[in-house]
């Protein structure tokens, strides 16, 4: 039973999760039952209002289950004093950094999260020095997170995750108001983690962030529809049509080349078909 426990408090289990908004026609998430594992890297896909951060809300506790449950690390989301207790092992960036940012400076606002975990000064700083360093932006310490570029304040938003230590990082859309630049240093960070052991559960509507997971799961009217590996699921235009998605265009090269009779692998990367082309 000890070792049950201890795996639980290392993975977030969905069973049978139900929720409605106020005054919604239908339900937002009907009956989802999912897991997460540390140190993979998930993506959440569907189409606008399938349910991608209706999910991640209740993963993080931000959201009550409106029936099932969501087991966060070990924590029930369905009592208030779990949803209390997730964050600081479930940590979650949004969309807009704008809305997160509450601090004068880069370091006050990554200790902020810490801070309300009522930690030792010394534990915070080593926090906020680590959080820093660790998505390389310790040269920004005493800047004021509203002067920065956006991709700048979501690093900071996502460090001051990384400061309450956690087991999993929830992204929601977190790169959907970047520059590709920005984009990319993201998700190296992203890779980073899922090195480290950290989950990531990465909300996005971008196939090509996708295509780096190592599961993808696809939504649509609250309902899980695919999830599989990005081979598995992303490969085949016409599927990816019918889950209300737009194919990456490699994907469709590759699939147009099946079609005149040529054997060609499951290939996610222009890379990738470039090498198989010129083999």
């Amino acid at each position: 039973m000890a070792g049950a426990a201890e795996r639980s408090k290392l993975q977030i289990l969905v069973e049978e999760l139900r929720f409605e908004y106020p005054g919604a026609s239908a339900e937002a998430l009907s009956g989802i039952d999912l897991e997460f594992q540390q140190g993979m890297l998930y993506a959440l896909l569907g189409r606008n209002g399938s349910g991608k951060s209706t999910l991640a809300r209740c993963m993080n506790g931000v959201l009550a289950p409106g029936s099932g449950r969501v087991m966060a690390c070990g924590l029930d989301t369905s009592c208030e004093a779990g949803r209390r207790a997730v964050p600081a092992t479930v940590s979650m960036v949004f969309q807009n950094p704008d809305t997160q940012m509450v601090a004068s400076t880069v370091e006050e606002e990554v200790a902020f999260g810490p801070e309300n975990l009522g930690l030792e000064p010394d534990v915070i700083r080593r926090r906020v020095d680590d959080a820093l360093g660790l998505v390389g932006i310790s040269d920004l310490a005493r800047r004021q997170p509203l002067r920065l570029s956006q991709g700048q304040k979501q690093l900071v938003a996502i460090a001051g995750a990384l400061a309450m230590e956690p087991t999993f990082l929830l992204s929601d859309e977190s790169t959907s108001m970047l520059d590709y630049s920005a984009r990319t240093r993201v998700l190296e960070l992203f890779e980073k983690l899922r090195g480290m052991g950290i989950g990531v559960v990465h909300v996005t509507h971008f196939l090509e962030e996708a295509a780096l997971a190592d599961e993808v799961i696809v939504l649509d009217a609250g309902t899980v529809i695919a999830r599989g590996t990005p081979a598995g699921i992303l490969t085949d235009p016409s599927r990816v049509r019918s889950m209300g998605l737009d194919p990456l265009a490699v994907t469709v090269v590759a699939y147009e080349l099946g079609k005149l009779g040529h054997s060609v692998p499951e290939i996610l990367d222009v890379k990738e078909l470039l090498a198989w082309l010129y083999a």
